[in-house]
């Protein structure tokens, strides 16, 4: 029998506001306020691992997810380890969320080769599927290889979930196909309805996948504040090539058009100023906490099973944030 996966409140962690080694109390209240899970992410800050080791600790009865990890920038084993690390800490609390990441974080920052993006994270899912398991390792695979590893940790079930981070169709098949779900960001609640319903599509024997969605949240009723500064966010993002892709694919091509031409010439104020106000209110979720609630339900009901807010850096109180959203 099929069953539906339960629904999950998340909230990103670590928070922007407060150094780490300070954060258990607002971890432990998580819990208290009924979020269900803590995902980090790696960029240019702190580790996806370290925050959800504490969280595991700390907060005990969350579960705890990447989105995600990047599928270059570790060795094969050195990724087996943490990943099995992570799992054995917590047991049946662990998902792991890998992907692509962007050529900025691969090539520029970690002077790494940013090629064959598809055939390297599902490569290296089938590779962990396999390491998880303790077998010797005997891969050769797109981008990496690893013979005669074993993993001394031993993992629970022998696997850990896996969910991929996808923006465009081939991703999000994989996705559905090759791992438990997919990792979705930078989406409004009505693109959630497309890329569910492909990843879900993709699975090969019916059961139901995780989509897991980072959504951007400002709860405030000041809407200069959030055109302002979401502009600044959109602009980060939707100007990398993957994101702009996602976007054209979703149909913002024309919307969006003038701010990359703008950002291809080298005018950054004409880029934002481009941006036009309805793809920012699509983009992020904002207003009272309760208009915030239920945009973020719309998405639930277009098929996101695991939300996780992120609390955008607008001069907002985050503590309270975290409170004023919590689930109902």
């Amino acid at each position: 029998m099929v069953t539906v996966p339960p629904k999950r409140y998340g909230m990103t962690i670590p928070f922007a506001s407060v150094p780490l080694v300070d954060q258990r109390e607002w971890f432990e209240e998580l819990a208290d306020l009924g979020y269900t899970d803590v995902w980090s992410s790696e960029a240019n800050a702190t580790d996806a691992f370290t925050p959800l080791a504490l969280a595991s600790v700390w907060a005990p009865s969350l579960r705890l997810g990447t989105a995600i990890v990047p599928a270059y920038t570790r060795g094969p084993a050195t990724l087996a380890q943490q990943v099995g690390t992570m799992a054995a800490a917590a047991p049946g609390r662990f998902v792991f969320g890998i992907g692509t990441s962007s050529d900025v974080i691969v090539e520029k920052w970690n002077g790494l080769a940013f090629e064959e993006p598809y055939r390297r994270t599902r490569d290296t899912v089938r590779f962990l599927k396999d390491a998880l398991t303790g077998a010797k390792t005997d891969t050769d695979a797109t981008g990496f290889s690893s013979h005669g590893f074993r993993l001394g940790v031993t993992v629970p079930d022998g696997q850990v979930p896996i969910v991929v981070a996808a923006l465009r169709e081939g991703m999000l098949k994989m996705a559905g196909r090759e791992a438990d779900g997919a990792v979705v960001n930078w989406l409004s609640a009505d693109d959630a309805a497309t890329v569910s319903s492909i990843v879900q599509a993709a699975s090969p024997d019916g059961t139901p996948r995780e989509v897991v969605a980072r959504i951007f949240v400002a709860p405030t009723t000041d809407r200069d504040l959030v055109h302002k500064f979401g502009r600044l966010a959109i602009s980060a993002y939707l100007n990398v090539p993957v994101y702009a892709a996602f976007h054209e694919w979703m149909g913002r091509g024309e919307a969006l058009a003038p701010m990359w031409e703008a950002w291809k010439a080298g005018d950054r104020a004409a880029a934002l100023e481009a941006i036009p106000d309805e793809v920012v209110d699509d983009l992020i979720v904002w207003g009272p906490p309760e208009k915030c609630r239920e945009h973020v339900d719309r998405y639930i009901a277009n098929g996101v099973t695991t939300p996780v807010l992120a609390i955008l850096p607008f001069g907002i109180d985050e503590r309270q944030a975290v409170r004023d959203l919590a689930p109902r």
